[in-house]
């Protein structure tokens, strides 16, 4: 009796075995899905982040005011009818005179 005990335990547990830990086991099954919630919420970012990228698109082509907005942001660009003004701040320490004001200026101006 005793060793028929054993004997159905070690079948129960050579057939429990795969399931657990084989190749399409319970524990790989959980590994998988974790895996892909992973990958759902890294794709609900990409997501959003491509929605973005669409309407930007659809703004540059039927917009000019998104072309504008990203010459002046990304390059730098003006119009013509407009001032530049450039404030250099003052050196620590120093006192404001008639060379830095003339300093500032060039600088303004691209002169140095």
């Amino acid at each position: 009796m005793n060793r028929l005990a054993l004997l159905l335990a070690g079948l129960v547990l050579a057939v429990q075995w795969p399931l657990w830990l084989g190749h399409g086991g319970w524990l790989r099954v959980w590994d998988l899905q974790h895996q892909l919630e992973a990958r759902q919420a890294a794709n609900a970012v990409l997501r959003v982040r491509n929605q973005a990228l669409v309407a930007e698109i659809a703004s540059l082509r039927h917009g000019s005011e998104a072309i504008e907005e990203r010459a002046r942001g990304e390059l730098h660009m003006m119009r013509a009818d407009e001032t530049f003004f450039q404030f250099v701040p003052p050196a620590p320490g120093a006192q404001p005179g008639a060379d830095q004001v003339a300093s500032s200026q060039a600088l303004q101006f691209g002169l140095e």
